[in-house]
């Protein structure tokens, strides 16, 4: 599987290209936000690792343009370690989220937690009250309307569209979110769940489809929709 490292620390990028070809991935190396995109239409890579500070372009602007085009998983590295720049790279779509310093050892298995995750979506796909979720497409859908998923969404969505009205806890949400076992805090799981509910909004906008049940969890309520 091809591997795209966007790093501008010349040093950092060698060592994450010689961990990642070692686990037998092909990797491509790129120093400037400006060529990201031209890279990623030219070559198609499987996974990017987007490191957050740039010349050319910052890569929250780069992670913004890769998922309004393509379902390609996106993992940011970065030195910033603030709560709001890991937020807002998930709100931006990026599936997971490193801090530097790292262990190489970590990038990779980071890597192949999220190339599993991607790869393999809930087998079966769901369909209730309006709601059509296609697993092995990653497509969602509501009233016949396409609904612009990040892939973390995707995951949240069908989690809860498995068992309508059934109320997840946290802990449940995060190990349907992420199977590493990686500390995340509430907030995060929260931006994830307000975007969802956003775009749910936007097709049924007299409907709360998902709850938020206090000190437990949420569940997805699915009334039936206008014809």
């Amino acid at each position: 599987m091809n591997i795209l490292v966007v790093e501008d620390e010349p040093k950092l990028a060698e060592v994450l290209r010689t961990y990642l070809e070692a686990a037998g991935y092909a990797v491509r190396w790129v120093d400037d936000g400006l060529r990201v995109m031209d890279v990623v239409a030219e070559w198609a890579p499987d996974l990017v690792l987007l490191d957050l500070m740039l010349p050319g372009r910052d890569g929250l602007d780069v992670c913004r343009d890769i998922r309004a085009k393509t379902r390609i998983p996106v993992i940011m590295v970065t030195a910033r370690t603030e709560e709001i720049d890991r937020l807002l790279g998930l709100e931006l779509g990026a599936d997971d989220y490193i801090c530097k310093p790292y262990s190489p050892r970590e990038v990779v298995a980071r890597v192949r937690a999220v190339l599993r995750r991607f790869e393999a979506p809930a087998p079966a796909a769901t369909s209730a009250s309006g709601l059509v979720i296609q697993a092995d497409a990653w497509q969602a859908s509501l009233d016949g309307v396409a609904l612009d998923l990040t892939p973390v969404e995707f995951r949240l969505l069908a989690l809860l569209a498995s068992q309508p009205g059934r109320i997840f806890t946290r802990d449940q949400v995060l190990d349907g979110l992420y199977d590493d076992h990686r500390v995340v805090t509430d907030r995060t799981v929260d931006s994830h769940v307000k975007n969802l509910r956003r775009k749910l909004a936007e097709v049924r906008p007299d409907d709360d489809l998902i709850r938020s049940v206090y000190g437990v969890g949420y569940r997805l309520d699915l009334p039936v929709g206008a014809s």
